[in-house]
Protein backbone atom coordinates (compact mmCIF):
# COMPACT_ATOMS: atom_id res chain seq x y z
CA UNK A 1 0.00 0.00 0.00
CA UNK A 2 1.64 3.57 -1.45
CA UNK A 3 1.26 6.90 0.74
CA UNK A 4 -1.64 7.78 -0.86
CA UNK A 5 -3.93 4.43 -0.58
CA UNK A 6 -2.76 4.54 2.48
CA UNK A 7 -4.19 8.13 3.88
CA UNK A 8 -7.80 7.28 1.67
CA UNK A 9 -8.17 4.20 3.71
CA UNK A 10 -7.02 5.43 7.07
CA UNK A 11 -9.61 8.78 6.68
CA UNK A 12 -12.70 6.57 5.47
CA UNK A 13 -11.89 4.18 8.16
CA UNK A 14 -11.53 6.69 11.36
CA UNK A 15 -14.49 8.37 9.45
CA UNK A 16 -16.44 5.26 9.63
CA UNK A 17 -15.32 4.65 13.30
CA UNK A 18 -16.81 7.63 14.60
CA UNK A 19 -20.57 7.01 12.32
CA UNK A 20 -19.46 10.17 10.67
CA UNK A 21 -21.12 11.77 7.43
CA UNK A 22 -18.48 13.75 5.07
CA UNK A 23 -20.48 16.46 5.98
CA UNK A 24 -19.69 15.65 9.78
CA UNK A 25 -16.42 15.40 9.02
CA UNK A 26 -16.64 18.85 6.75
CA UNK A 27 -17.97 20.40 9.92
CA UNK A 28 -15.12 19.22 12.63
CA UNK A 29 -12.43 19.53 10.41
CA UNK A 30 -13.06 22.90 8.34
CA UNK A 31 -11.60 20.88 4.94
CA UNK A 32 -14.65 21.16 2.59
CA UNK A 33 -16.91 18.13 1.87
CA UNK A 34 -16.05 17.77 -1.89
CA UNK A 35 -12.30 17.71 -0.77
CA UNK A 36 -12.28 15.46 1.96
CA UNK A 37 -14.57 12.77 -0.74
CA UNK A 38 -11.73 12.83 -3.21
CA UNK A 39 -9.02 12.45 -0.60
CA UNK A 40 -11.19 9.38 0.53
CA UNK A 41 -11.61 8.08 -3.29
CA UNK A 42 -7.79 8.24 -3.20
CA UNK A 43 -7.97 11.32 -6.45
CA UNK A 44 -6.75 14.15 -4.39
CA UNK A 45 -3.64 14.53 -2.16
CA UNK A 46 -3.84 17.27 0.29
CA UNK A 47 -1.23 19.52 1.34
CA UNK A 48 0.41 19.56 4.82
CA UNK A 49 -1.87 22.05 6.39
CA UNK A 50 -5.22 20.35 4.68
CA UNK A 51 -3.66 17.18 6.45
CA UNK A 52 -3.24 19.09 9.66
CA UNK A 53 -6.42 20.44 10.01
CA UNK A 54 -7.93 16.10 9.17
CA UNK A 55 -6.38 15.57 12.20
CA UNK A 56 -7.04 18.13 14.58
CA UNK A 57 -10.62 17.51 13.80
CA UNK A 58 -10.45 13.86 14.07
CA UNK A 59 -8.32 14.56 17.02
CA UNK A 60 -5.52 11.94 16.01
CA UNK A 61 -2.12 12.66 15.26
CA UNK A 62 -0.37 13.89 12.20
CA UNK A 63 1.47 11.00 11.63
CA UNK A 64 -1.48 8.51 11.46
CA UNK A 65 -1.94 9.73 7.86
CA UNK A 66 1.55 9.37 6.78
CA UNK A 67 3.25 6.09 8.09
CA UNK A 68 1.26 3.36 6.20
CA UNK A 69 2.21 0.03 9.04
CA UNK A 70 5.33 -1.75 8.37
CA UNK A 71 6.55 0.25 5.68
CA UNK A 72 9.42 2.77 5.27
CA UNK A 73 8.62 5.68 4.49
CA UNK A 74 11.74 8.01 2.97
CA UNK A 75 9.97 11.04 2.16
CA UNK A 76 6.38 11.12 2.60
CA UNK A 77 6.24 13.94 -0.03
CA UNK A 78 7.75 14.59 -3.78
CA UNK A 79 9.54 17.86 -2.78
CA UNK A 80 9.76 18.80 -6.74
CA UNK A 81 5.54 19.27 -6.13
CA UNK A 82 5.14 20.11 -2.67
CA UNK A 83 6.47 23.28 -0.38
CA UNK A 84 6.70 20.92 2.07
CA UNK A 85 8.70 17.44 2.45
CA UNK A 86 7.35 15.40 5.68
CA UNK A 87 9.50 12.55 6.56
CA UNK A 88 8.69 10.95 10.25
CA UNK A 89 11.88 10.14 12.03
CA UNK A 90 10.17 8.44 15.28
CA UNK A 91 6.41 6.94 14.87
CA UNK A 92 3.71 7.68 16.80
CA UNK A 93 4.69 6.63 20.11
CA UNK A 94 1.25 5.91 22.58
CA UNK A 95 3.14 5.83 25.69
CA UNK A 96 4.92 8.90 25.25
CA UNK A 97 2.55 11.03 22.89
CA UNK A 98 4.31 12.09 20.77
CA UNK A 99 5.03 12.42 16.78
CA UNK A 100 8.55 13.46 15.59
CA UNK A 101 9.28 14.66 12.21
CA UNK A 102 12.01 16.19 9.68
CA UNK A 103 10.80 18.39 7.75
CA UNK A 104 11.86 20.39 4.56
CA UNK A 105 10.58 23.44 3.63
CA UNK A 106 11.49 24.71 0.19
CA UNK A 107 12.86 28.17 -0.66
CA UNK A 108 10.39 31.00 -0.69
CA UNK A 109 7.84 28.43 1.16
CA UNK A 110 5.09 29.32 3.79
CA UNK A 111 3.07 26.65 5.40
CA UNK A 112 0.26 28.08 8.20
CA UNK A 113 -0.78 25.70 10.87
CA UNK A 114 -4.33 25.65 12.14
CA UNK A 115 -4.35 25.24 16.07
CA UNK A 116 -4.20 21.35 16.93
CA UNK A 117 -5.61 20.20 19.83
CA UNK A 118 -6.00 21.91 23.14
CA UNK A 119 -2.55 20.97 25.42
CA UNK A 120 -0.27 20.30 22.23
CA UNK A 121 2.75 21.66 22.60
CA UNK A 122 5.86 21.46 19.31
CA UNK A 123 9.26 22.03 19.68
CA UNK A 124 10.66 23.07 16.13
CA UNK A 125 14.94 22.80 15.97
CA UNK A 126 16.56 24.28 12.61
CA UNK A 127 18.89 21.67 11.20
CA UNK A 128 20.11 23.67 8.50
CA UNK A 129 18.91 27.17 5.96
CA UNK A 130 16.60 29.72 8.12
CA UNK A 131 13.42 28.75 9.26
CA UNK A 132 11.03 31.47 10.25
CA UNK A 133 8.37 30.92 12.87
CA UNK A 134 5.23 32.61 13.36
CA UNK A 135 3.96 32.03 17.12
CA UNK A 136 1.55 34.33 18.81
CA UNK A 137 1.53 36.50 15.76
CA UNK A 138 5.37 37.70 16.11
CA UNK A 139 7.90 36.49 13.37
CA UNK A 140 11.19 34.87 14.69
CA UNK A 141 13.95 34.05 12.86
CA UNK A 142 15.83 30.10 13.85
CA UNK A 143 18.85 29.40 12.58
CA UNK A 144 21.22 25.62 12.44
CA UNK A 145 21.20 24.19 16.42
CA UNK A 146 18.77 26.67 17.83
CA UNK A 147 14.71 25.49 18.80
CA UNK A 148 11.53 26.84 19.84
CA UNK A 149 9.20 25.71 21.84
CA UNK A 150 5.33 26.76 21.84
CA UNK A 151 1.80 25.82 22.43
CA UNK A 152 0.80 24.21 19.18
CA UNK A 153 -3.12 24.82 20.17
CA UNK A 154 -2.40 28.41 18.56
CA UNK A 155 -2.28 29.16 15.03
CA UNK A 156 1.34 29.24 13.66
CA UNK A 157 3.54 29.27 11.10
CA UNK A 158 6.30 28.27 9.31
CA UNK A 159 8.45 30.49 6.55
CA UNK A 160 11.47 30.03 4.34
CA UNK A 161 12.33 33.66 2.89
CA UNK A 162 16.36 32.45 1.40
CA UNK A 163 16.86 30.84 -1.46
CA UNK A 164 17.93 27.10 -0.04
CA UNK A 165 15.98 24.73 1.29
CA UNK A 166 14.72 25.08 5.28
CA UNK A 167 15.31 21.86 7.12
CA UNK A 168 14.07 21.53 10.71
CA UNK A 169 12.62 18.99 13.35
CA UNK A 170 9.41 18.69 15.24
CA UNK A 171 8.39 17.09 18.02
CA UNK A 172 4.66 17.11 18.74
CA UNK A 173 3.92 16.51 21.79
CA UNK A 174 -0.33 15.25 22.92
CA UNK A 175 -1.96 15.87 26.27
CA UNK A 176 -1.22 12.29 27.85
CA UNK A 177 -4.79 12.74 29.31
CA UNK A 178 -6.69 12.28 25.93
CA UNK A 179 -4.52 10.80 24.20
CA UNK A 180 -3.12 7.89 26.20
CA UNK A 181 -6.38 6.18 26.36
CA UNK A 182 -7.97 7.52 22.61
CA UNK A 183 -5.41 7.96 20.48
CA UNK A 184 -3.84 4.04 21.98
CA UNK A 185 -6.83 2.32 21.18
CA UNK A 186 -6.96 4.02 17.54
CA UNK A 187 -3.55 3.55 16.63
CA UNK A 188 -4.01 0.06 18.09
CA UNK A 189 -7.10 -0.46 15.66
CA UNK A 190 -5.48 1.09 12.42
CA UNK A 191 -2.77 -1.56 13.13
CA UNK A 192 -4.84 -5.19 13.28
CA UNK A 193 -6.95 -4.27 10.30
Amino acid sequence: MNIAQHLSATLKSLRQQREWSLSRLAEETGVSKAMLGQIERNESSPTVATLWKIATGLNVPFSVFITPPQVEVPGAFDPQQRAMVVTPVFPWDPELCFDHFSIVLAPGALSESTPHEKGVIEHVVAISGTLDMRVAGVWRSLTPGEGLRFAGDEAHAYRNSSDQPAHFHSLIHYPKEKTASELAVRHRDRNHQ
